[in-house]
């Protein structure tokens, strides 16, 4: 016998769509029985059944929302399509909303790092990324498209500044320091500072970003603190927990992004974004960050990862794919000219195109930030 096809979704009206991410607006928009053409991502209805057999659910989808077995019988016969959670999976390939360091950290004081969620994704990762299997590839795409979704509801309207540079660069370091000013002046600027989420320079970054709304002391001992656990190798677990430890002195740091991925799984997310867009493809992680810096990139000393990032941004400023140049900052000039010479390549690429006013090379990481507001038109590029 062959399975009854599901009902298609009822055509939508002219602003009928409206995706769903929490109970709360759950809760709002069924009680005025109005679910119909919404997309319900990722919220659990366990307890919403009356609701659900309630309101007109025409052509919604609902995407990883637990609920009751007859609760979606009758949904999905009464024109909504249900996708339901993926069961034995670390993560919620249908998530509404960007992680938090909560989030991924889950159990870390019980159980250390290995314990968390981010351990275990990544874990979940390692199994199924060569296996061959076209439903692990699915989730995984879905996930990535979904974190996208939400970072774009997230970042709209924002003026992001990435800030690049290596993991490797280490807590106690004057360094590490400066790229944690660095977000502190980049956020006190009114800017969504942003990252790729990990370790080192970027972790320093979103520090910076968190301790922005306290007075400038907080930022020097935050600083000392963490200089106890210099890295995340040989323990994870000790880095991590520093970095909850200064969250639970001072809570209620001020917001930025990290944009991490599973694929460098050795690179652990820092605990100091307060939203975090992790990701699988890494290719998709890296394009979305640079993409979404619409008001500039900092770029702070780095290896292999950091020069490529310099040219996947250089690339859209050259042929204006993404419409007018977004200001690029280089930190250390001895870095850039002569342990790696990017700058000579990149000051010759831009050279005679509108890329050229707005690039720039500074000594110090203090420099930075009036580069960025300088480009275009008093900016030093020699």
């Amino acid at each position: 016998m062959q399975p009854t096809p599901e009902r298609a979704p009822a055509p939508q009206l002219p602003g009928e769509d409206r995706e769903i991410e929490t109970l709360s607006e759950f809760d709002e928009v069924s009680g005025r029985g109005a679910l119909a053409g919404c997309r319900v991502q990722a919220v659990d209805l366990t307890e919403r059944t009356s609701a659900l057999l309630a309101a007109d659910v025409a052509g919604a989808v609902f995407l990883g929302c637990p609920m009751q077995e007859d609760a979606a019988a009758k949904v999905r016969a009464a024109g909504a399509l249900v996708f339901p959670p993926v069961p034995g999976l670390p993560f919620n390939p249908y998530r509404g909303l960007p992680y938090t360091p909560d989030d991924l950290f889950a159990g870390l004081a019980e159980g250390g790092y290995e314990a968390t969620p981010d351990a275990q994704a990544y874990d979940w990762f390692q199994r199924t990324k060569a296996d061959g299997d076209v439903f692990s590839s699915m989730l995984r795409a879905i996930h990535d498209d979904s974190i996208s979704d939400a970072l774009d509801e997230l970042l709209a309207g924002s003026r992001v500044v990435g800030v690049m540079g290596g993991h490797a660069m280490a807590r106690g370091t004057e360094e590490y320091a400066g790229a944690a000013r660095l977000g502190r002046a980049l956020a006190r600027a009114g800017c969504t500072v942003a990252t790729g989420g990990g370790p080192g320079a970027m972790e320093a970054a979103n520090l910076g970003a968190y301790a922005a709304p306290f007075d400038d002391p907080m930022l020097d001992e935050s600083l000392e603190l963490l200089a106890k656990a210099p890295s995340f190798t040989p323990s994870v677990t000790d880095w991590a927990r520093a970095a909850f430890a200064v969250r639970e002195r001072w809570p209620d740091g001020g917001a930025s992004v990290g944009i991490p991925t599973w694929f460098y799984g050795h690179e652990p997310p820092n605990a100091f974004a307060s939203h975090l867009a992790k990701y699988f493809a890494n290719a998709t992680r890296e394009d979305g960050l640079l993409a979404r810096s619409n008001a500039g990139v900092v770029f702070l000393p780095g290896a292999a990862g950091t020069v490529q990032e310099v040219f996947d941004n250089a690339t859209p400023n050259y042929y204006e794919s993404r419409g007018e140049p977004t200001p690029m900052v280089l930190v250390d000039r001895a870095h850039w000219t002569e342990h790696l010479p990017v700058w000579p390549l990149l000051r010759s690429l831009a050279r005679g195109r509108s890329m050229e006013s707005r690039i720039a090379l500074v000594d110090d990481v203090a420099e930075a930030p009036a580069a960025l507001r300088g480009l275009g038109t008093t900016a030093r590029t020699d």
